[in-house]
């Protein structure tokens, strides 16, 4: 799977640079399939609609750490997965960028969730990062990437639950 970056919706001009301005002009989000990062994807669409900023929605193509231990099908399984994320999110994309009249980005990174967002969010020059809470119990104990995300503290951070 090649890096994908994709435009959709109108063309976004920054403009002048304005002292006084409120909120944020870049917002990116993190996204995937699960309920609480289609409701992330959904709260930073809005909030870009009523700022006029642009939206970078990242997908992060993270495989599991059993993937390089597994038989070659079950990597491709995992792959076929992917695939299919990418294409659900896309085509909803398409459809959603001109009825908000947002500009989107929509980028598509492999790696690990954190150190991916955090450099997509450096990369578009972010203001804010959105992403959904973690549903995983184990990142209770570990720390999940919205809890990485705000102690990295370079960016103000939204946790849609």
């Amino acid at each position: 799977m090649e890096q994908l970056v994709e435009e959709y919706g109108p063309r976004w001009e920054p403009g002048p640079y304005e002292r006084g301005t409120d909120g944020p002009r870049v917002i990116l989000v993190g996204v995937d399939t699960s309920p609480t990062g289609l409701r992330a994807a959904s709260y930073a669409g809005g909030l870009a609609r009523r700022q006029k900023a642009r939206l970078v929605i990242v997908y992060v193509a993270a495989p599991s750490m059993w993937a390089g231990l597994a038989a070659a099908a079950v990597a491709d399984m995992q792959q076929q997965t992917f695939e299919e994320e990418i294409e659900e999110l896309r085509s909803e994309l398409r459809n959603r960028a001109d009825e908000l009249g947002v500009p989107v980005t929509f980028m598509v990174r492999r790696g690990e969730a954190f150190p991916e967002l955090q450099q997509a969010a450096i990369d578009e020059s972010a203001d804010m990062v959105v992403v959904g809470a973690s549903e995983q119990a184990g990142h209770r104990l570990v720390g999940s990437v919205a809890n990485r995300l705000v102690r990295a503290a370079n960016w103000p951070v939204v946790v849609v639950p």
